[in-house]
């Protein structure tokens, strides 16, 4: 056989491997746990770190404020040095909704070797220690959670006696280019990191959804939440191994009402949020950079490739390997675009979408060079090897 046809062949078997040995990663049936209603509700502090959100605060935070739980709850909102009011605006809502109780305080600029998000929620967690609470409720000011959100997620945590329960928010899905990015990005995050693989006691593998993580505030304790992951650009992947290293047990799934409510209309806007990250999560490293270009090529790229490269030279085999290979593509998407609630033709452009997603992670690693990589909100943050180690 040729060349063509046997990378359609490595291709094929790639997408069998995946199709079957991934932790079942395209299913989208991991939700919330079996959970009961404890017989004593624990106490629980959210803490919402917030830079600049007055656009998307009066969408979210009244959702937190409105939270029906039957035990003691309260809401400690850190503003990041803002510049739009942030901090006012929280106030305001929460004297216009009432709900549980607010406190909007702000630590002022991070210090070298911490990123501004990290340091808010150090703060926000030292204010909430003071009140003595069982559980943490770490909340992106993006994401708004329906009323009996905190109950859910404290139910399945203590029922299955989970250190971390983490929630993926269903991000925004209105605009052209959200519906062709954005159930990509967490399909593309469930094959990095399965979320059955995630549950399995004694598994290796570590990841959180930064926008809904109850943690229990004595693991966050015993693993330095979040002291040592301080200069982490990917926090919630970074909080996850550290409380998997100190011996914890982490859920992880899709959510059915926490929602994003941060729009990315416009296709630059996707670029930077994946960008700005995409390098650090191959930690800088050019030889895994080229890794996963030649690997995203191989198993997105190649099977349309060889289908057409097969009906133009009239080689049946090449094409009938690669279309083998791009239905077995299609088919682990489909389940993704029905939880977003998008037509099932989207499925088999899912080539094209992988193919933005290699030149977004080229151009984060691009960025980086330049000294401008892994940049958000106008602070600018360097890969961990380059801080000083404090502890």
């Amino acid at each position: 056989m040729s060349a063509i046809v046997w990378t359609a062949v490595v291709s094929l078997a790639a997408w069998c491997w995946l199709l079957l040995c991934q932790g079942f990663f395209w299913r989208t049936d991991v939700r919330l746990p079996p959970r009961r209603d404890p017989a004593a509700w624990p106490s629980v502090c959210v803490v919402v770190p917030a830079r600049d959100e007055a656009g998307v605060l009066p969408a979210s935070l009244p959702s937190l404020l409105a939270q029906d739980y039957p035990g003691r709850a309260e809401v400690f909102l850190v503003d990041d040095g803002s510049a739009d009011g942030t901090g006012e605006l929280a106030r305001e809502l929460s004297r216009r909704h009432g709900g549980l109780p607010l406190t909007v305080d702000s630590p002022g600029e991070p210090p070298a070797g911490w990123t501004g998000k990290l340091w808010a929620v150090r703060h926000g967690i030292g204010l909430a220690r003071a009140r003595g609470p069982e559980y943490l409720l770490l909340t992106d000011a993006d994401i708004a959670h329906a009323p009996d959100s905190l109950r859910e997620l404290v139910a399945a945590a203590r029922t299955g006696g989970f250190d971390v329960v983490s929630q993926m928010a269903r991000l925004r899905v209105e605009s052209l280019w959200e519906r062709l990015v954005v159930p990509a990005f967490v399909y593309f995050f469930a094959q990095l990191y399965p979320f059955r693989w995630i549950g399995l006691r004694g598994s290796r593998t570590a990841a959180a959804a930064g926008g809904c993580v109850l943690l229990r505030a004595d693991m966050a304790e015993k693993a330095r939440i979040p002291d040592a992951i301080r200069h982490a650009v990917i926090d919630d992947v970074a909080l996850a191994r550290a409380v998997k290293g100190s011996g914890g047990h982490i859920w992880l799934g899709l959510a059915d009402r926490v929602d994003s409510v941060r729009p990315y209309p416009r296709l630059h806007d996707l670029w930077r949020m994946v960008s700005r990250s995409a390098y650090a999560q191959l930690r800088h490293n050019p030889l895994l950079l080229l890794g996963t270009v030649a690997g995203l090529a191989l198993v997105y790229l190649v099977p349309p490739a060889t289908v057409v490269s097969g009906a133009v030279a009239g080689s049946t085999a090449t094409a009938v390997v690669g279309a083998a290979a791009w239905t077995v593509m299609t088919g682990t998407y489909v389940p993704m675009l029905r939880y977003y609630g998008q037509p099932l033709w989207l499925a088999p452009l899912l080539p094209f979408i992988a193919f933005l997603y290699l030149l977004m992670t080229v151009d984060s690693a691009v960025q980086h060079y330049r000294g401008r990589g892994a940049a958000w909100k106008g602070r600018t943050y360097a890969r961990p090897d380059a801080v000083p180690d404090e502890s």
